[in-house]
């Protein structure tokens, strides 16, 4: 059974991230781990969609 609340919050989190990795462009040399905070982040949401079969 697929969650429509699951569904909007992941679709969410990808735009939230997005737009931080944009800002981020100007700040990165400062401070790289947020960089790949973002990566890991962008990543476990993605392993979750794949391990629930997008059926969130």
């Amino acid at each position: 059974m697929e969650s429509p609340e699951a569904k909007r919050n992941i679709a969410e989190a990808h735009t939230l991230l997005a737009g931080l990795r944009e800002r981020l462009l100007q700040v990165e040399q400062q401070h790289p781990e947020l960089e790949q905070a973002i990566e890991r982040l962008e990543a476990a949401l993605s392993a979750l969609t794949v391990q629930t079969g997008g059926m969130l």
